[in-house]
């Protein structure tokens, strides 16, 4: 969530003031506690509670991030189940940002083995809400096929 070369100067702030004494064992926990006066963020669990009852808010926040996905690191905007032929799969809808529009794929990883399978890029939408919405409108059959076309 923070650009890497942004953590040395604020672990700098963090410790502005301190004595050799105060700083403790784990730099990381000192860091993380000088965020939380910066960012009163909420629990984890409270946050992923939220994330579910409200998706479409969070990916709002993902178009305008200075670090939103990209090509090399796209984000999981959604995830569904999938039974075939007796193995279980989770289909995962993974997109990013392209200029003006959003562009995703589905990788498709099988919970037994673990191997993920991915389509080609198939979808552009005007934004990442629109692009979940188009992932959920698919129903079980066209999600197999989807599969099917992604299994060597």
């Amino acid at each position: 969530m923070m650009p890497r070369e942004a953590v040395r100067p604020l672990y700098r702030r963090a410790l502005r003031g301190m004595d050799a004494a105060s700083l403790g064992e784990d730099p990381m926990m000192r860091l993380v506690e000088f965020c939380e006066t910066l960012l009163p963020l909420p629990p984890f669990e409270v946050w992923v509670a939220d994330v579910r009852r409200n998706p479409g808010a969070h990916l709002l926040d993902l178009q305008d991030a200075a670090d939103a996905p990209s090509a090399m690191a796209p984000a999981t905007l959604e995830a569904r189940r999938l039974d075939r032929k007796g193995s279980s799969w989770v289909a995962r809808l993974r997109g990013y940002r392209d200029h003006d529009a959003w562009r995703g794929f589905i990788a498709f990883e099988d919970a037994s083995a673990g191997t993920v399978h991915s389509t080609a890029l198939i979808f552009r939408e005007r934004d990442a809400s629109a692009l979940r919405e188009r992932f959920l409108s698919f129903e079980s059959a066209t999600l197999e096929a989807f599969l099917r076309s992604s299994l060597p």
